[in-house]
């Protein structure tokens, strides 16, 4: 009688706990990723019909969190004939282990989906070439190259 009494018990903290998980949005895709996931809301804005490049030098680099309950994030101003232009490249965590590194004062071309962000415009970069070094950040879709799990065409 105590191995039911044992077993249920089990069976239920097992539910509760898996209540609360699900309860606060903890089993889903891109979960862990910062909320820089493939399916976040934020990456969700990047639209490939606004892709457009810019070239100008790099005036400023922020880590800032775009939405709440993000991990930091690499903002770029970057000066252009237009003026400048604010540039989110992606997760602070992901740019540290690059081999490109983007420093203030650098010549870069950036393509990326024109956004309104804040009620504010800006780029969600796709990819940054600076002199013959290419940071690739997204393919074509807006899939972020930090997603290990990308789905591949072909």
């Amino acid at each position: 009688m105590k191995k039911i009494t044992f077993i249920s018990a089990l069976l239920i903290l097992f539910l509760v706990v898996t209540s609360a998980v699900f309860a606060q949005g903890g089993m889903h895709r891109g979960a862990g990723s910062g909320g820089w996931g493939m399916n976040s809301a934020y990456t969700r804005m990047y639209n490939p019909k606004t892709v457009e490049t810019i070239h100008g030098t790099v005036d400023r680099i922020d880590e800032v969190s775009p939405q709440k309950g993000m991990s930091q994030g690499v903002h770029l101003t970057v000066k252009t004939e237009k003026g400048p232009v604010s540039v989110h490249l992606g997760p602070a965590w992901y740019l540290r282990n690059q081999d490109v590194i983007i420093k203030t004062g650098d010549q870069v071309e950036i393509t990326g989906s024109q956004i309104e962000f804040n009620g504010k415009p800006a780029i969600i970069a796709k990819q940054v070439v600076k002199g013959d070094d290419v940071l690739t950040l997204r393919d074509d879709t807006g899939t972020p190259a930090w997603s290990g799990w990308r789905r591949r065409s072909g």
